[in-house]
């Protein structure tokens, strides 16, 4: 079965390019529909992983956003990242072997803390000066370092709901979350930010 999961991945990362990214690859489809609802997290301790992360993901068209395996993918990011394996509070989709730009996030900002789903998502603004924090990854276990990030930022995204650009301001730890996510969409980890 892992064996399986592997070539699932690796046919989901070499599909993402070209005019794959207008529709889901088999690959993609294959990780998206498993009945498994918690999904394999990467990590940098496994080669194929690694690359995997460090590899910039592709935008999702509307139609894809507006699809079943889309509302799928939601679902079994937020089962991911709220497992009690995983308890985090914050996961992207290349975290999981998808290379497009989608991030479950926790919102602390909001009453009840939810987890929301963002695609296209991108920090479009920054204001006030960076300050540091602690900051850990579910694809680098058991470390956790200091990193500077905005507590002040602009997101945009595409709303699921009604399929066009959005645009909110985040603040405090929520925008510390979202700039950590959002690196990682761009095969960036916290690792490569540390304070000095």
């Amino acid at each position: 079965m892992k064996r399986i999961a592997l070539i699932a991945l690796v046919l989901a990362v070499a599909s993402c390019s070209g005019d794959s990214n207008k529709n889901w690859s088999f690959a993609e489809k294959a990780l998206i529909v498993d009945p498994d609802p918690v999904m394999r997290v990467l990590t940098i301790e496994h080669r194929k992983d690694s690359l995997i992360l460090r590899t910039p993901s592709a935008e999702l068209p509307a139609e894809l956003v507006a699809s079943s395996e889309y509302k799928s993918l939601e679902q079994k990011l937020i089962a991911t990242v709220t497992s009690p394996e995983q308890d985090g509070v914050g996961i992207a989709a290349p975290q999981v072997g998808l290379l497009r730009r989608v991030v479950a996030v926790q919102r602390f900002d909001k009453e009840g803390e939810p987890f929301e789903v963002y695609p296209n998502i991108r920090v479009i603004r920054t204001r006030g000066e960076m300050a540091p924090g602690p900051e850990g990854c579910l694809s680098i276990p058991n470390r956790r370092g200091d990193v500077m990030r905005y507590q002040d930022i602009d997101i945009s995204y595409t709303s699921p709901f009604t399929l066009k650009d959005t645009v909110e301001t985040i603040q405090g730890f929520t925008a510390v979350i979202f700039q950590h996510e959002t690196d990682h969409l761009d095969g960036v980890l916290y690792i490569d930010k540390l304070a000095e």
